[in-house]
């Protein structure tokens, strides 16, 4: 059986492209046509990630077995680079041949078999989680009152660059975020943000759909630990950090005797079970100590918006 990850030959890398980063996109109605083409496509025991990268140019990824969590044995096989042609989107190399139109993307192999995967949009199982009972609303949409300088806009969505006036110890986060599309901006310059817990470990946002899934991407504990593997979905989609946090723990002279711990899962998919945290990310707002911090939501730029935010606080 062909599948269709097996198809793809690397091309040329992200970085290759000039960079216009003044385009940016919060309204998927007024994202343009390239931003319909990019996103995920499936197929028979096959997958694909396509990136738009500004002016009508593409890069997609190849998986064999699915896309990254939805099979288990999803394996990142190939890439390479495609442009845009009248209505079409072609991709070709090493005697393979690729089209994306009208939500499909089809071809041929180099030994003659056919592929086809439909586009679909996946959404997190967390989406939407209620509260449960005795947990703290930080923000529902109603107002941005629990935020320091906090500023909500027309669409009741919370924008980042502030910090929850109430601090917090152990506990489970829930937030949702949504990047902005951002084509041509290229790896930190893409819809950056972070969701600081305590105002001391940063878990990255950033719009690294279909990237290799680093420390300073979606997922990643930021500079600590990489996510075990990317479930960044594309710009402008929904996505969920459920964040589960133990704080450090220190002795009666101030000395750390354990480092803090995070179990995170992005889009409903553990991506960081149990890490220690061995010191504050890179930009915390306050260092290590006993005491309690805030949420942070970092304003990095570029104009990432959250709603729907809680936390349940263990006694």
């Amino acid at each position: 059986m062909n599948h269709f990850p097996l198809l793809l030959a690397v091309a040329f890398p992200l970085s290759v492209f000039a960079a216009d980063e003044s385009k940016v996109f919060t309204d998927p109605d007024a994202a343009g046509p390239d931003f319909a083409v990019q996103g995920e496509y499936e197929g028979e025991e096959s997958g694909a990630q396509v990136i738009a990268l500004g002016g009508g140019k593409f890069h997609v990824v190849g998986w064999e077995n699915g896309l990254p969590g939805v099979s288990e044995d999803a394996t990142k096989r190939v890439e390479i680079d495609g442009k845009r042609v009248g209505t079409k989107v072609i991709f070709e190399g090493d005697g393979w041949k690729a089209t994306i139109e009208d939500g499909k993307l089809t071809g041929t192999s180099d030994e003659g078999g056919e592929f086809a995967l439909k586009r679909v949009e996946r959404t997190s199982p967390t989406m939407g989680a209620k509260p449960p009972e005795g947990a703290v609303v930080l923000f529902d949409g109603t107002n941005a009152d629990a935020w320091e300088g906090g500023k909500m806009d027309e669409r009741k969505l919370l924008f980042c660059g502030t910090k929850s006036k109430q601090s917090f110890g152990d506990g489970t986060l829930h937030i949702e975020f949504r990047t902005p599309f951002m084509p041509a901006a290229r790896g930190q310059g893409r819809g950056n943000s972070g969701v600081y817990v305590q105002d001391r470990y940063e878990c990255q946002v950033l719009d690294s759909f279909g990237l290799k899934g680093e420390n300073n991407e979606a997922g990643g504990i930021y500079t600590v630990s990489r996510p075990t593997l990317n479930m960044c979905f594309p710009p402008l989609a929904w996505q969920t950090y459920d964040i589960d946090f133990t704080s450090a723990k220190f002795d009666a002279d101030g000395k750390k005797t354990k480092n803090a711990v995070m179990t995170v899962k992005l889009n409903g998919v553990i991506v960081q079970d149990k890490v220690e945290v061995p010191r504050t990310t890179t930009a915390a707002g306050r260092g290590e100590g006993v005491e309690p911090g805030p949420i942070q939501l970092q304003h990095h730029g570029n104009p990432v918006f959250y709603r729907n935010i809680w936390v349940l606080e263990k006694k």
